[in-house]
Formats: structure tokens, sequence, C-alpha cells
């Protein structure tokens, strides 16, 4: 059997303040109505938890444990009250977010900044990982709504679709650059399948797919090897990878936006047009959006789809 709440909380209150008096000052209740729920709580679990020592409170490490198991239960309780509390004719409370790390980081603080200009009780609690821990974030109701990248034809989604409902958001441009000295100095100018497999690559990923992904998509053939000098599991390790001149890589044309307008950074085209993936809005299909959802979905959607921010997605393919 559990033991009483009231008593739980009555137990909280006296290890945290380490005192009766303190205890039923906060809990609006008679000394004597404290000590007697500490005896009750003590008789439940059959230990003393308080022993008295020069007129102070000081708790039994039976005590110890038991508040290690109380205190995040009544902490997060606490939390989750006041955000049911929030009021109900505006944006308020906690909004948890996922997205893919770069574009969450480039993007959502700068979203969400802007969002508290009109609605400074919204927080936000942003989770930027890959697709698969995201999505299983969102099935277990660890997260409001996810962005994520779907690699593949529009309209079309990998992970079971009959639970989500996915909005695309942005088209992504997916490029092969590198740094302007390397381009110089090994590129120059021959994009032939026979000239780039020869050269130095830098890779995201363990595995070889999204640059295969490239090759098959422009050449319609996959290289036997490629010469990886460095994988990473950080994207933002890549682009500075690029950046240095280490070799070439995959990424995205808006997080290198300014590189390729002053002709730092320097993507390897063809006649064929870049590949795209999309960052779509991914939502419970059984679950109902709180207002405060659907007004930042809206102000996300008008964020992304600003002049602005749009002109960095621009096709550098011809």
């Amino acid at each position: 059997m559990l033991p009483d709440f009231n008593r739980l909380k009555v137990f909280y209150y006296i290890y945290t303040e380490n005192s009766i008096v303190a205890a039923s000052r906060l809990l609006h209740l008679t000394q004597p109505a404290v000590s007697q729920q500490l005896q009750k709580l003590e008789s439940e679990l059959q230990t003393r938890l308080f022993i008295r020592l020069h007129k102070k409170l000081v708790p039994t490490e039976a005590a110890q444990r038991l508040f290690a198991l109380v205190q995040p239960f009544v902490d997060s309780l606490q939390d989750g009250l006041e955000d049911i509390a929030q009021p109900l004719d505006r944006p308020a409370g906690l909004l948890r977010i996922g997205a893919p790390r770069e574009f969450g980081k480039e993007y959502l603080p700068f979203l969400g900044h802007s969002f508290r200009q009109s609605y400074p009780e919204v927080r936000f609690r942003f989770s930027f990982d890959e697709n698969v821990p995201l999505l299983e974030m969102l099935k277990n109701g660890d997260l409001d709504f996810v962005l994520v990248d779907v690699f593949m034809s529009k309209g079309q989604f990998v992970e079971t679709p009959h639970l989500f409902n996915i909005d695309p958001l942005v088209d992504e441009e997916l490029i092969l650059a590198c740094s302007k000295d390397y381009y110089q100095r090994e590129i120059q100018r021959d994009h032939s399948f026979a000239n780039l497999v020869a050269k130095d690559y830098i890779s995201d990923e363990d595995e070889l797919m999204f640059l295969n992904h490239w090759f098959r998509h422009h050449f319609k053939k996959v290289p036997a090897k490629l010469n990886l000098v460095m994988t990473t599991d950080s994207h933002e390790a890549l682009i500075s990878g690029i950046r240095l001149g280490m070799g070439l890589g995959q990424t995205s044309t808006h997080l290198v936006y300014e590189e390729l307008t002053c002709g730092e950074i320097v993507p390897i085209t063809t006649s064929k047009k870049n590949a795209l993936s999309w960052t779509s809005l991914v939502q419970l299909q059984d679950k109902v959006p709180s207002l405060t959802e659907k007004t930042f979905i809206t102000h996300l959607k008008q964020g992304i789809r600003q002049e602005e921010v749009m002109k960095r997605f621009v096709k550098s393919s011809p």
C-alpha cells in the first residue's frame, strides 16, 4: 500500500524546512497536527524519519532516501500545476519543440524570441536531435511537435505515417561543396565523375549514404570508394571542415548562404538540378493542439517564409 499522499506532503515540508514549526506555518496547520501526520507516516513505513538532537530535527538515512523519491515528484507537480493553470484565452505556458540541430539552432531561438514579444507568458524547451529520436519523443508525448528532414519524394514519409500529421514547411537544396581554395587547387572547374571521386571528402555520417545519393542523383552511379578524411556526428563540424579546405562535403544551401554569396564556399554543379529534402512540421494525428501551439505554428510558418529567410534557401544549381 502506498503511504497517504498528504503525509508525504507534510514530510516534504518538514524535511525542507528542517522544522515542524516552519512546516506547520507553510501548510497552515497546527504544530500538533503536523507532528501527528509525521507519526502516522513513520508508523506506515515502520521506521523513524527524524531524531531530535539538541532541539533540532535530524533526518535519518530512511528520511534521506524517502526525500530522494518525494522531491522530484513534488517539484514536477508544482511546475505542472503552473502550466495547467495557464489562461485559456491567450498563448501561455511551455512549448516543447524538437528540430534537427542545425535548422533548430539557426531559426528556433529567433522565432521563439519574436513570439515572446507578443506573448511573454510562453516559455520554450527546444530539443535538437536526429529524426528518429525526435519522432520517438513525439510519440511518447515528450514533445508537442517536431520539425524533421524528409529526404525523399515530397509528401511521403518513412516513419509510420499513420501516426502523424505532416506539413511540409520549406524545401532545402542539398549541395556538394568545398572551400574556394580547395576548389581552385583540386577541382579547377572539372565537375566530372572521374575527377570528383578522386578528391577528399568530409561526412557527418558513419556511412556514405548521403554522398552516394548525391553521385547517384547527378551521375546515375556511385563511387566504389571515396577518400574520407574526416567523419563527425556534428554537421557544424562538417561545415567547419569545408570552410577550412579539408575537402568536399554535402550540406544545405541555407546553412552556408553567406559563404556561397561571397564565394568563400563553392557548390559543385552539374547539368542536373540538386536534390531536395523537406523540413516538415510533424504532429501526432490524435492530439488536439492547444491555442499556444496553433498560434506559434502560424508564427513559425510566417517567419520561415519571410523573404529575408527564404532567400537563404535559394537554388544554386542550374
